[in-house]
């Protein structure tokens, strides 16, 4: 379920990508209203996974191939700018920067906007790396 169709530059604490998916009627978050604004999170959690890839590959990670699992643990001070992704024309730009971090987690910025420049979704997420989850 990869939805960035580009990846337009990255450093060590920032990632910009492009998307143009969200238009798609079978894109799997659409519901009978729409895609809503809300799944733009998901898109910058992408990035936020792609830079974490990139960054190991750039480290010489011993296995970058296979990065570190993790998972969104919390998105904050989310402001969502559309109430549907799918009304949006053009290409996404999904910015995210990395703000802080260890070896267990990430605190990222990010920032999607549409091909105009507005701003579809901007906010806070952390990712929680190398923890297992419990299976039942």
């Amino acid at each position: 379920m990869a939805w960035l169709d580009g990846l337009l530059e990255w450093s060590d604490d920032h990632i910009v990508c492009r998307a143009s998916n969200h238009q798609d009627r079978d894109h799997p978050l659409r519901t009978a209203r729409g895609l809503l604004g809300g799944a733009a999170i998901e898109y910058a959690a992408q990035a936020m996974a792609l830079h974490g890839a990139l960054c190991a590959q750039a480290a010489g990670s011993a296995d970058s191939s296979s990065p570190e699992p993790g998972f969104l643990a919390s998105a904050r001070s989310v402001q969502l700018g559309v109430w549907r992704l799918d009304d949006v024309a053009g290409p996404l730009r999904v910015e995210a920067r990395r703000l802080a971090g260890d070896d267990r987690q990430l605190l990222y910025q990010f920032h999607v906007a549409g091909a105009s420049g507005i701003v579809v979704a901007e906010g806070r997420a952390t990712v929680v790396l190398n923890t297992p989850l419990a299976m039942k």
